[in-house]
């Protein structure tokens, strides 16, 4: 079964870091991309990363705050978060994307399998 397990999340303070993973089980990290999305209350789901053979994109809100990365031997994909804001809580989610261009990576629906989602709160 393929099976995604997001964790990582917490409470930092604002400038403060976390580092999100997300470990993949029942497929080949490599033979997929990898998006993480993020859903604050009241707000639409939003792409914030995403990554495959090699190409890594990011949201504007992100950009230069956020790396991800892979470890194909561990089958695990991370999301470095720098600098945290307190708009950047929510929950995070990571997914498998199916085939798409990568100009659409921001598209949820081209994403067919789900972590669970882990809890981001930047708060003082």
């Amino acid at each position: 079964d393929v099976q995604l397990q997001a964790s990582g999340g917490g409470l930092v303070q604002p400038g403060g870091s976390l580092r999100l993973s997300c470990a993949a089980s029942g497929f080949a990290l490599d033979d997929f991309g990898i998006g993480w999305f993020r859903e604050a209350p009241g707000k639409e789901r939003e792409g914030v990363s995403f990554i495959n053979v090699g190409r890594k994109f990011y949201a504007d809100a992100v950009k230069g705050r956020f790396t991800i990365s892979r470890d194909n031997a561990k089958n695990t994909v991370y999301l470095q978060m720098n600098n945290l804001k307190p708009e950047d809580t929510a929950v995070y989610y990571c997914a498998r994307a199916a085939r798409l261009p990568f100009s659409l990576w921001r598209i949820s629906s081209y994403y067919h399998y789900w972590g669970q989602g882990t809890q981001v709160t930047v708060s003082s």
